[in-house]
């Protein structure tokens, strides 16, 4: 096993643990483009629509990005319910570039 395997001890719950997390890693990566892909941002709700994932899925993801700075919450907008939602986008410095 090397440093950047994910730790599995071979037992049938420890192996889908371990594939869980890599769920994890993509969903992060999909919601991330597709956020950088907007650029009037997007809600949660539309991450939801445009990726085909639950809201269980997605708030998360957002959340674990802007922790790492990544992404921030500007401004608000409606959603189809009519409620109003923070509109989530890449995170910016001064000189208007995306925080890697």
């Amino acid at each position: 096993m090397t440093l950047f395997d994910r730790p599995t001890n071979g037992t049938p719950t420890s192996n889908a643990a371990s594939e869980q997390h890599r769920n994890t890693d993509q969903q992060r990566t999909a919601v991330l483009a597709a956020i950088r892909e907007s650029p009037d941002g997007l809600t949660r709700e539309e991450i939801c629509t445009e990726l085909g994932l639950g809201g269980d899925s997605v708030r998360p993801r957002v959340w674990e990005l802007a922790r790492r700075g990544l992404v921030t919450e500007r401004g608000q907008r409606a959603t189809v319910s009519g409620r109003m939602a923070a509109i989530v986008r890449t995170s910016e410095t001064k000189e208007g570039k995306e925080n890697e």
